[in-house]
């Protein structure tokens, strides 16, 4: 006796031998339709099973290994998000401070931990955004500071002597 797993994705089944060779040659039933035959603890595909596989064409289905690395490599590190955001808050924001730093110390912590880590992580480009971001703020507040403090009557009124 044999329970599938439809191309429809519903349980079939149990059914016997001979009912799953119909099915077979009905079309309804390929060589890499999931079977649990009975007293079986794992489902596998129903061209592996040396009952079946001569009535499929061409060689069994293959089973390659789960990779490791795909759960890893699909997250984000934090540090870069939180860099992107810290680098655009210190562009809207009117002061930057203490935005730009804190995207500036983000973003770096993040560029350092996924170049030095042996299985890749996402976000190397958020963590340059927030970069780029957060030094421009810095460069352009730090400019305007310049530009306040030359312009203040305080530091005309020093160059001119005492009134």
């Amino acid at each position: 006796m044999y329970k599938i797993i439809g191309n429809d994705g519903k349980p079939y089944g149990p059914a016997a031998a001979e009912q799953v060779r119909e099915w077979i040659a009905q079309g309804r039933v390929d060589n890499r339709t999931a079977v649990l035959p009975a007293g079986a603890a794992e489902w596998t595909f129903i061209g592996l099973l040396p009952e079946f596989a001569p009535h499929f064409s061409g060689s069994p289905p293959v089973i390659s290994p789960p990779k490791q690395n795909a759960v890893s490599s699909n997250n984000t590190n934090g540090f870069a998000t939180a860099g992107l955001i810290f680098g655009i808050l210190s562009c809207i924001c009117c002061c930057g401070c203490p935005f730009n730093i804190l995207g500036l110390v983000f973003s770096i912590i993040a560029l350092v931990q996924i170049n030095g880590q042996a299985q890749k992580q996402a976000g190397w480009g958020l963590a340059l955004a927030g970069l780029i971001c957060s030094a421009a703020s810095l460069l352009f507040n730090f400019g305007l500071g310049i530009f306040q403090l030359a312009l203040t009557p305080a530091n005309v009124s020093w160059h001119c002597g005492a009134i």
